[in-house]
């Protein structure tokens, strides 16, 4: 199991294909969230991200990118947004977003940390 506490760090497990990771600090909150989101809502916030993350590739910068992400922060909220958008730039891309939400569930979670499984 690898533990992560940073977007970069998240970034790199999910890409790494991680059997399972734990998720420590608020980086927890942030990816439970990502997780909860419903469909039709996940849909929306990701069509801002994906744009916002391109803008941050291009040199922007996540907090302005996250800020100019108006639907995703409607549906995620300012900081789970710029979260979602720094794990997307560490990863190279929103793949990695789609990854978290299709290729992992949480198998244990409490107030220290969640844990996620590879499915």
């Amino acid at each position: 199991m690898r533990t992560v506490k940073t977007e970069e760090e998240y970034a790199d497990a999910i890409n790494s294909r991680e059997d399972s990771i734990e998720i420590v600090g608020d980086l927890r909150n942030k990816v439970i969230k990502i997780k909860a989101t419903g469909s039709i809502a996940w849909g929306i916030a990701f069509a801002a991200i994906v744009v916002a993350v391109g803008m941050a590739m291009s040199g922007v910068g996540v907090p302005v990118a996250a800020a100019s992400a108006f639907a995703a922060t409607t549906v995620l909220g300012i900081s789970t947004t710029t979260a979602a958008i720094a794990i997307a730039v560490a990863a190279g891309g929103t793949a990695v977003l789609t990854a978290t939400r299709d290729d992992y569930r949480i198998v244990e979670q409490n107030s220290k940390h969640v844990i996620l499984k590879r499915c």
